[in-house]
C-alpha cells in the first residue's frame, strides 16, 4: 500500500495526535493514520520526512539500530528528529515490563559518523549520521529547581534525578 509524502511524522504516537503531523503506530487506534508493525519497517518512502517526533515508544523496541536506520532511511537530509525516552537512571526506564531498550546522554553519539570516524565510540558501520543537537532532562524531583547548579551533579550521582530525557539530532546526508 502506497501512502503520500509526508513531511512530518509522529512514531509510536498511538492516540495522541499532533496537529500537522502523520500519526503512525501499530495499533488501530481512532488518531493513528498508518497502522504498521514498525518493527518490521516503516511504511514511508526514503528522503522524505522533514521532522520526525517520538515520545516514550523507543524504549518498547528491542532492535534500536534497526529503527534508528529506517528513521534515517525516511527523513529528508537536514531533518529534524525529536526523542522523548524515559531516563536511564529513572525507576520509570525499568519498572515498565514492556521497555526493552534503555538510554542515556552517550546512546545517540553511536549514530553519529563524527564520533564513531574519529575513534571516540567503535565503528559499528551502521550506516546512518545523526547529530546531536540538544539534550535536555523532565526533572523528577521537584527541588532540583533551587539547585540549578548542582542539577548535573545530581544527575551523575543519584537515581530518580530525571524521569525522560528529551533528545534532538539533526539527519545528516
Amino acid at each position: 500500500m502506497e501512502h503520500p509524502v509526508i513531511s512530518k511524522v509522529n512514531l509510536g504516537g498511538g492516540n495522541t495526535k499532533i496537529e500537522g503531523f502523520t500519526n503512525i503506530d501499530i495499533l488501530a487506534l481512532p488518531e493513528v493514520d498508518i497502522v504498521c508493525d514498525i518493527s518490521k519497517g516503516i511504511p514511508l518512502p526514503d528522503h522524505t520526512v522533514e521532522e520526525l517526533y517520538t515520545a516514550h515508544f523507543l524504549e518498547h523496541l528491542s532492535d534500536t539500530v534497526h529503527i534508528m536506520s529506517e528513521i534515517y532511511r525516511i527523513c529528508a537530509p537536514n531533518a529534524l528528529v525529536k526523542i522523548k525516552v524515559p531516563y536511564f537512571k529513572s525507576i520509570g526506564a525499568f519498572k515498565d515490563p514492556t521497555h526493552k531498550s534503555f538510554f542515556t546522554e552517550k546512546t545517540f553519539d553511536y549514530f553519529n559518523k563524527e564520533m564513531t570516524n574519529g575513534q571516540q565510540l567503535p565503528d559499528y558501520q551502521l550506516g546512518v549520521n545523526f547529530k546531536v543537537e540538544k539534550i535536555g532532562y523532565i526533572w523528577s524531583a521537584p527541588w532540583i529547581r533551587y539547585l540549578p547548579a548542582k542539577k548535573i551533579f545530581f544527575l551523575k550521582h543519584f537515581w530518580n534525578i530525571a524521569r525522560t530525557m528529551y533528545v534532538e539530532l539533526r539527519v545528516i546526508k
